[in-house]
């Protein structure tokens, strides 16, 4: 069992949370955590950049001007690429589509609870008892996770409903807020610290044990 400490916003330890690891994975499992870091970063590409071939480039296609008795090299269409302004050789076309990569359901939602498995292990999750506040304040935030030793990138992962935290963290440096629902595995893992509330991360293993039993039972 994991023994997770549970902070106040002054970061003095007010309680532990036990955890266990097989919910999330048993093991930190390094290959399937590069694999799904490297499918999730592949599908946030655009793929919109283009450039124009031979073919694309506005002009004429008429050879621009007579082959013998100019002195000049022969010189066929202005579009070519070995010419200003012409097209690019080899033009990219390639689609967002192209560039997707996908992994089975079972894969990602192993790799989610992993890679939280990963930063429990290193010691890099950051709970508080509570992430309200009365009124949404930056410098309260920054207090609090200061008061912990958070002092590199971190991820702080919240409830839905709880907009007071998340609009105090908006501002934050090197710091980046996401729902609890929409965590994964490439946010946690670009991060140092994950800060989080012990409702919200409750709520995180709990759906977590609902999908590991699920996954036994197939």
């Amino acid at each position: 069992m994991i023994e997770l400490p549970i902070y106040s916003h002054d970061g003095k330890q007010v309680d532990s949370m036990k955890i266990d690891p097989e919910t999330l994975g048993g093991d930190v499992r390094h290959a399937l955590l590069k694999q799904a870091y490297v499918a999730v970063h592949l599908n946030q590409r655009q793929g919109s950049a283009r450039t124009k071939s031979r073919g694309s480039v506005h002009g004429s296609t008429r050879k621009i001007y007579k082959q013998k008795g100019t002195g000049n090299a022969r010189a066929g269409a202005s579009r070519v690429p070995n010419r200003k302004g012409g097209g690019v050789t080899f033009a990219k076309t390639r689609t967002r589509e192209d560039l997707r990569s996908s992994l089975p359901k079972k894969m990602r939602r192993l790799a989610n609870r992993n890679s939280l498995l990963a930063k429990l292990v290193d010691g890099e999750v950051k709970c508080f008892s509570d992430l309200t506040f009365a009124q949404p304040s930056t410098a309260a935030f920054a207090g609090i996770i200061k008061a912990v030793g958070v002092d590199r990138t971190c991820l702080i992962v919240l409830d839905a409903k709880n907009q007071g935290a998340r609009q105090s963290a908006a501002n934050l440096p090197s710091s980046s807020t996401t729902r609890v629902d929409q965590l994964n595995v490439f946010q946690v893992l670009n991060h140092r610290f994950l800060v989080t509330d012990k409702a919200t991360l409750t709520s995180f293993l709990d759906e977590s044990c609902y999908a590991t039993n699920a996954e036994a039972a197939s």
